[in-house]
């Protein structure tokens, strides 16, 4: 038995922080754990502020809005400024460096920092930071499978774009190996 993941995943409409969300929801759902997935955003959507609520138990989840994270991907500031104070102790956050220079000052939390908008940037991999954010949250806290995150990965990306499948599993090596 896993432990849960509750998780939050929050920054600018555009950042592709929804789909990163969808991406860990389904590896649970592959598995056969319970999931859940809320999407929250400003009406500007690009641009304006973007979040979403991933769960993954394996008993019944309760309400699938989270309040109290264990984990956290941030890649702007407004959101970090906003969601850090909400991380449990003990907790993990991974933050996108190349946008946030805030350290994480609680002491009861693991603190990543991956340069990830830069590193997709210098890997011909553009807009695929949160999928290299989510693949350091994958090597930190392993919440579901390898087999299950790249089927995920499978199942998420439109079958109009299958080039972007291979994009999409070397943003999540790159995050595994920051």
């Amino acid at each position: 038995m896993k432990p849960d993941l509750n998780l939050v995943l929050a920054g600018f409409g555009g950042q592709g922080l929804l789909f990163a969300g969808k991406v860990a929801a389904y590896a649970g759902l592959i598995e056969g754990r319970e999931i859940s997935w809320l999407p929250s955003y400003g009406p500007e959507m690009r641009g304006g502020t973007a979040n979403c609520s991933v769960c993954i138990s394996d008993r019944p989840i309760g309400s699938p809005l989270v309040l109290n994270p264990n984990a956290l991907i941030v890649m702007n500031l407004p959101s970090f400024d906003k969601f850090i104070g909400t991380v449990r102790p003990g907790g993990t956050v991974i933050v996108d460096s190349s946008m946030i220079s805030k350290k994480v000052e609680e002491s009861d939390i693991k603190a990543f920092y991956v340069p990830a908008t830069k590193l997709a940037e210098d890997n011909g991999l553009k807009g695929l930071g949160n999928i290299i954010l989510l693949g350091k949250l994958f090597a930190e806290l392993g919440f579901c499978g390898a087999e299950a995150l790249d089927a995920s990965i499978l199942k998420c990306v439109p079958a109009s774009k299958p080039q972007m499948i291979e994009y999409n599993r070397q943003a999540l090596r790159l995050g595994m190996n920051s």
